[in-house]
């Protein structure tokens, strides 16, 4: 008889997991950043329990649970089952929940029968497009939740796609737009990316349920959800940021002890595992490679010694939306400086530095 249920949610960015006792009580969770080495930090995470926990059954899910399924021989759920069953036993008075994942989104509607909706392969409007936001200014995920907190404006911002939403974003940063406004547009843009994306219409009423990591870890993310959708009641559970791996624990009933598992990750440690086929090398050989250069080296930009020089000289200035670049050249043609590097928010000022110092 087990002792303990474990779940796991592998998604595409972390790993999740839960530990229950017979009481369905969390007693023990995690979730880490598998920095696309999953074999790795799966390895890790689970070690760290085989110490802890002898008996147990355990149940793997999220987008890269088959994969691990596969690997160990544990048996696998589907992400949004589980999650309904999380929801079932722990917040049945949910009406409509909404989660947010790495590069996943997910509405599920429960009243009147389960209606459950998923975004596709874009990942856009999900914590991988945040994290592509946060770095366009200077920062992560959970710096852009602290920069919301004096937000005052909000402006529109695509969030179908990072590339648009930079489009957006950018001009904003370099125009001189408050930070704290950028990062609450960027949240707002994911509640609106969410609603239009997912929900396609359909309300979000009564009681709204929000889980996942982004969720869970970014408050403002939720102020912006609440706002919008001004349900009846929001509903922030406890471990929403692993709520799958808790639906999926509650799931399993199939037993392992640490000594059997531990001897799977052993095997698993000696095989090359690898999930994508790979691309033949660009270059078979270093005659290739050499025949390559030859053919590109026959076409050279001409340079010149900016220290022997003396006469006229002309500079161009490439101010583009994220960088500055910048040619000085002779009356030939000859390359006397240049110059690549981010505008920092500020390209007149990247500009004047450059010409004043630089040059």
């Amino acid at each position: 008889m087990k002792q303990y249920a474990i779940g796991l949610d592998v998604g595409s960015t972390t790993i999740k997991t839960a530990v229950l006792d017979n009481n369905d009580t969390v007693i023990y969770s995690s979730y880490e950043r598998h920095y696309s080495d999953i074999k790795a930090t799966l390895a890790s995470v689970l070690r760290r329990l085989l110490k802890q926990y002898d008996n147990f059954s355990l149940m793997v899910t999220g987008s890269g649970g088959i994969s691990v399924s596969g690997w160990l021989g544990v048996p696998f759920i589907q992400e949004v089952i589980a999650g309904v069953e999380a929801i079932k036993r722990l917040i049945p008075e949910t009406d409509v929940a909404i989660e947010l994942g790495g590069e996943d989104a997910k509405i599920t509607y429960l009243t009147g029968g389960i209606d459950q909706r998923m975004n596709g392969t874009c990942a856009g409007g999900t914590g991988a497009f945040i994290d592509q936001m946060a770095s366009l200014l200077g920062t992560d995920a959970a710096g852009l939740d602290r920069l919301a907190r004096d937000a005052t404006i909000i402006y529109p911002i695509a969030s179908r796609c990072g590339v648009f939403a930079k489009s957006d974003i950018q001009p904003l940063i370099n125009d001189g737009a408050k930070p704290a406004d950028i990062a609450a547009s960027v949240f707002q843009s994911v509640v609106n990316q969410t609603i239009s994306g997912l929900a396609c219409g359909k309300p979000i009423r009564g009681n709204v349920a929000f889980l996942g990591g982004p969720l869970h870890f970014l408050p403002e993310l939720g102020r912006r959800f609440t706002e919008t959708l001004k349900p009846e009641k929001a509903i922030f559970p406890e471990n929403a940021e692993v709520f799958n791996a808790i639906g999926a624990a509650l799931s399993g009933d199939t037993v392992f002890t640490a000594a059997e598992l531990s001897a799977r990750l052993d095997e698993l440690s000696k095989i090359a595992v690898t999930e994508v086929a790979r691309l033949p090398a660009l270059f078979s050989s270093a005659e290739e490679l050499e025949a390559f250069r030859a053919r590109h080296a026959k076409t050279k930009i001409p340079f010149a010694d900016i220290a022997k020089h003396s006469g006229p000289c002309f500079l161009g200035i490439d101010a583009g939306s994220t960088t500055t670049k910048a040619a000085l050249i002779d009356t030939d043609g000859g390359l006397l400086y240049s110059w690549y590097g981010s505008n920092s928010g500020d390209p007149l000022a990247t500009v004047t530095d450059l010409s004043l110092i630089h040059i």
